[in-house]
């Protein structure tokens, strides 16, 4: 009978939940689910100056709020000063160790070649000569970070290690741990990194790298997740919207492609903007509610019938909560912000504000302030001063929103309503 598949994440808490250890959490969760298997949340938390319970705390939620839930844990290396030791003073009893001070130190055996049979990219050989001794545990009493992965990994019963490639250079060192311990390794399964667009190791310079700095942008947990599925896999057939637990049914390690992956932040705000679409105004309604509180757009005594007009006029339009906020100021606020270019384009000229003006005068008359109402009496005044209707439609748009995008104008104005157009209008008109 086939050993249960055990697999584990093992975040530092020395900073917040990064992009590329998400990815690598996500692909684990992946192999966990489709294998029937047991997924194990692990904090190395050996550094004790530089662990922090705020970035703890953070990385636990980034991952609930992905939709990771860990089976067992979260276990705290911390906790396990001892069980290192002991393990350390074995080796040390079998001479494969020796003191230096109050540190512990493996002794490497020069000229061995180590093979490893990495799930990803095949056979990977190592030479000993190439890797000094290594320490098992530090003068502070603290265990290295190899020697207490392999006392970990063990103990936890892990059976296969998916990672980024960036540790590869350090599994010759645990498999020569697990040796020294009389231990079977476990398999071995390394990704290619994330990468910025300009090729380089993704950094604060390619924008955003931590999962809550995505969360506070307004993306959605589902989206984020789904583009860092597809960062090294693909369900097949060119799809490229999917969920965790669709993903999870077809995931295989053996499926990982073996070269580096490009962060592309358009790509991950197309898929947000795909997931947004596919939602109800009613279901986006609190956490753009949410969004809208936290920035000080509204407060609790918001009217929900009126913000979800907004959001239904918008859906299509915006990909992140952040991008929903900017386009819809105008809704919430008087003084919106109003862009310079637009303004000059627009309505610094006294034709412009003329027209408007007189739309504003027109729009008074209106009983019934309705889109195709208001469409009518622009296109009336167009005709009759022998212009294209766009010529008052782009005014008006800035004047009222303070922006050339958006929605439709005159759903824009419907919402907004009758006296809070007219107000607007006859502001543009008499700014100097």
């Amino acid at each position: 009978m086939a050993k249960q598949v055990r697999v584990r994440f093992a975040p530092s808490p020395t900073g917040y939940l990064h992009l590329g250890s998400a990815r690598t959490a996500i692909f684990n969760w992946l192999y966990a689910r489709h294998t029937g298997g047991k997924f194990i949340l692990r904090i190395e938390d050996t550094d004790r100056e530089r662990s922090k319970k705020e970035y703890l705390d953070e990385i636990l939620e980034d991952l609930k709020w992905m939709g990771i839930e860990w089976d067992e844990g979260p276990f705290a290396q911390s906790e396990k000063m001892d069980v290192y030791r002991k393990k350390a003073e074995a080796i040390l009893k079998k001479d494969l160790a020796y003191r230096e001070g109050n540190a512990i130190i493996y002794k490497v055996e020069k000229s061995k070649i180590i093979k490893i049979s990495d799930l990803i990219h095949g056979e990977i050989q190592f030479n000993t000569d190439e890797i000094k001794d290594q320490v098992l545990i530090k003068s502070d009493g603290s265990p290295a970070y190899n020697f207490a992965c392999v006392v970990d990994d063990s103990e936890m019963e892990i059976t296969h290690i998916i990672r980024g490639d960036d540790h590869i250079s350090n599994t010759p060192k645990q498999i020569m741990l697990y040796e020294a311990l009389s231990l079977k390794p476990p398999h071995f399964a390394h990704m290619p990194l994330m990468m910025g667009k300009d090729g380089a190791k993704l950094s604060k310079r390619h924008g955003g790298v931590a999962v809550f700095e995505y969360k506070n942008e307004g993306f959605l947990p589902e989206a984020l997740a789904n583009y860092l599925i597809l960062l090294g896999w693909s369900p097949g057939g060119d799809r490229e919207i999917i969920g965790l637990k669709e993903a999870a049914e077809k995931f295989d390690i053996k499926d990982i492609n073996n070269v580096q992956v490009t962060f592309d932040i358009d790509k991950l705000r197309w898929i947000n903007g795909e997931y947004i679409r596919s939602k109800t105004a009613s279901e986006l309604f609190p956490k753009i509610k949410e969004k809208l509180i936290k920035e000080k757009y509204v407060d609790d005594t918001l009217n929900k019938d009126h913000l979800l007009n907004i959001i239904e006029l918008y859906k299509t339009r915006f990909k992140t909560f952040d991008e929903f906020l900017r386009l819809t100021e105008c809704f919430f606020r008087d003084n919106y912000s109003v862009d310079d270019k637009a303004y000059k384009k627009h309505l610094e000229n006294k034709e412009s504000k003329k027209r408007i003006g007189e739309f504003a005068e027109k729009l008074k008359l209106l009983n019934e302030f309705s889109a195709p109402k208001i469409e009518e009496i622009c296109r009336q005044l167009a005709d009759s001063q022998k212009v294209k209707a766009s010529k008052i439609i782009h005014p008006t748009r800035v004047a009222i929103s303070g922006l050339t995008v958006g929605a439709g104008l005159f759903e824009i104005m419907e919402v907004l309503g009758k006296a809070k157009v007219i107000v607007r209008l006859e502001k543009a008109v008499s700014n100097n």
